[in-house]
C-alpha cells in the first residue's frame, strides 16, 4: 500500500487484483480511528502542525498571499460515496514531519532523487477545520521547497527513510520529539499523523505494537497510501518511535462498482510497516 507513495487508480487496481486473487488485503484495524484535525484534542492537534503533506505544484493556485489547494475528490477517483472523506480532496502523494529548523524527514521511496525533491512542494496546514468545508486554502509562508535529501535509505533489508533540507528554516512552529535511542515496545498505544489516500490531515489513534522487526516494527494503525512518510508517536511520550512505510492495500472493489476500504480484525492480516526513527543517521544529535 504505501510503497508506491499515493499513486491512487494504480492502488485501486492492485487492490481488486489482490481480491480477485484470494488474498486478504485490509487497512482498517477493528474500528475506523481517522479524524480530522479539529475532531482531535490538545495534544494531537499541537503534534499536527509539524505536519507536512507533499503536493505537486500543478494541485496548487495562488490567490494573494495564499494558495488554494485543488485536486479531485475521493469520490471523483472512484471511492464510494459511502465512505468517510469521500467529499474531501485527494491532493498529497506522501507525508513528513518536522525535525530540525529546516529539516524533514519522510519515507525513502516517497523521495527517490533530487529530482523528485525538486518537483514537489511541502506543505503545511493542509487540513480542514470544519465539517463539509470544500476548499482549502494555506498562507504561502506554510508552503517549502526541498533543497537537498541529506540522507536516504530504500534497500532490502527493509529499510525505508529520507531526510530532506527545506528551503527555509520553518519558525511558526515546533520540530517534533524524537526517540533517540532503545525501541518501542510490542502493546505500547500508538497514533500516526498524515495524509491517508492524499486527504487532508487525518490522526489516527486506537492501535499498538504488534511485533519489533529488525528494521521496523508492525502496528495495527489504520492507515493508506498517502501515510507514506508520516510519523507514528507514542501516545504516553509524544515522542515519534517511528515513519510509516509499507502497508496492505488501501481499496477493494464494492458489488455497485466503486471502491471501498479493506476492513481487519485487530490482530489479523499483515500490518502496517513502520521504519525505527533510530535508523535514521543524524537523529540523535537533532
Amino acid at each position: 500500500m504505501k510503497i508506491s507513495s499515493m499513486l491512487i487508480l494504480s492502488t485501486l487496481i492492485a487492490s481488486s487484483a489482490a481480491l480477485s486473487s484470494g488474498s486478504q488485503p485490509n487497512v482498517i484495524y477493528g474500528d475506523d480511528n481517522r479524524r480530522d484535525v479539529y475532531e482531535s484534542h490538545g495534544a494531537f492537534i499541537e503534534l499536527a502542525k509539524s505536519t507536512a503533506a507533499m503536493i505537486a505544484p500543478s494541485n496548487m493556485k495562488l490567490a494573494g498571499n495564499a494558495v488554494v489547494i485543488n485536486a479531485p475528490t475521493l469520490q471523483s477517483r472512484g471511492i464510494c460515496a459511502k465512505e468517510r472523506f469521500s467529499d474531501q480532496i485527494s491532493a498529497a502523494n506522501c507525508s513528513g514531519f518536522l525535525v530540525a529548523g529546516n529539516k524533514l524527514i519522510t519515507a525513502g521511496h516517497c523521495i527517490k532523487s533530487q529530482a523528485d525533491c525538486n518537483s514537489n512542494k511541502w506543505v503545511f496546514d493542509y487540513k480542514v477545520d470544519s465539517a463539509g468545508q470544500k476548499q482549502i486554502t494555506v498562507p504561502t509562508s506554510s508552503i517549502y521547497a526541498c533543497k537537498r535529501i541529506i540522507t536516504r535509505a530504500l534497500d532490502s533489508s527493509n529499510n525505508d527513510f529520507a531526510m530532506i533540507e527545506l528551503d527555509r528554516v520553518v519558525q511558526d512552529r515546533h520540530p517534533v520529539k524524537l526517540r533517540k535511542s532503545g525501541k518501542v515496545a510490542v502493546g505500547d498505544d500508538l497514533v500516526v499523523i498524515g495524509h491517508p489516500t492524499g486527504l487532508p490531515t487525518k490522526i489516527a489513534d486506537g492501535a499498538k505494537v504488534r511485533a519489533l522487526q529488525g528494521k521496523f516494527f508492525v502496528t495495527n494503525l489504520d492507515t493508506y497510501g498517502g501515510n507514506s512518510g508520516s510519523a507514528v508517536f507514542n501516545v504516553r511520550t509524544e515522542e515519534v518511535e517511528g515513519i510509516l512505510v509499507r502497508g496492505e492495500n488501501d481499496y477493494v472493489k464494492d458489488p455497485s462498482g466503486c471502491q471501498v476500504s479493506n476492513r481487519c480484525a485487530m490482530d489479523k492480516c499483515r500490518g502496517e510497516d513502520v521504519t525505527y526513527i533510530t535508523n535514521v543517521p543524524g537523529i540523535s544529535a537533532l
